[in-house]
């Protein structure tokens, strides 16, 4: 068997293929967190504060070089001692050996921005960027505060369909409220250079915490 370590990550090679093993992080998934807010009765809006967690964790990834690849709500574990972004086996940027250097063929479609679903419907495959992180991010955020996908489409669509309905736009009206939602409308910006980096995200959010 052989492993390999990237920081706090392990993977390696067995018999039956590749594995990787990543630290388990107590707390609760993002969605999970914002539940009471999605309720008919919510009488709060979602925390700024956490919301910063979420964007500080990726943007900590960010600085380093890499792109997660597979941000959603699952993958924010908040807790007291802050937010954990988790699962990188999709993330891109530094040197991976080939044996482990995978090809990239999309993730959780509910949270793909349109270029990340165009370039897998045109070619199969796609290459992880933070600017589609950023998006991914904004989706997480807007699922986990009302309960709706931002982009409508039937639940029992094919993933093919899910995409083509990414691809075409538009999103749902972003009616998250303050400066929270005006962030969200700017993530999903179905243009990658006109959204904020994850660094002016968690900048605005700062200051309006």
């Amino acid at each position: 068997m052989q492993r390999l370590h990237r920081d706090d990550v392990s993977y390696g090679d067995w018999e039956h293929g590749t594995w990787n093993v990543q630290p388990w992080h107590q707390g609760e998934s993002l969605y999970d967190l914002w539940q009471p807010h999605r309720s008919d009765e919510a009488s709060s809006s979602p925390d700024l504060g956490e919301a910063l967690s979420c964007a500080e964790a990726v943007a900590v990834l960010h600085a380093t070089g890499w792109a997660h690849g597979d941000i959603q709500p699952a993958h924010l574990i908040v807790s007291s001692e802050g937010t954990a972004l988790i699962d990188l086996a999709l993330a891109h940027g530094g040197d991976i050996p080939t044996a482990y250097d995978f090809a990239y063929r999309g993730c959780l479609v509910h949270y793909e921005s349109p270029e990340i679903s165009r370039s897998v419907l045109e070619t199969g495959t796609a290459t992880p960027t933070m600017a589609a992180d950023v998006y991914a991010l904004g989706a997480t955020l807007f699922i986990s505060a009302t309960g709706l996908r931002h982009v409508a489409y039937p639940d029992d669509a094919s993933r093919k369909d899910q995409r083509r309905a990414i691809v075409e736009g538009p999103h749902r009206p972003v009616d998250v409220p303050g400066v929270l939602g005006k962030l969200i409308d700017a993530m999903l910006s179905p243009e990658p250079s006109h959204r904020p980096t994850s660094a002016e995200v968690c900048g605005e959010l700062r200051s309006a915490c």
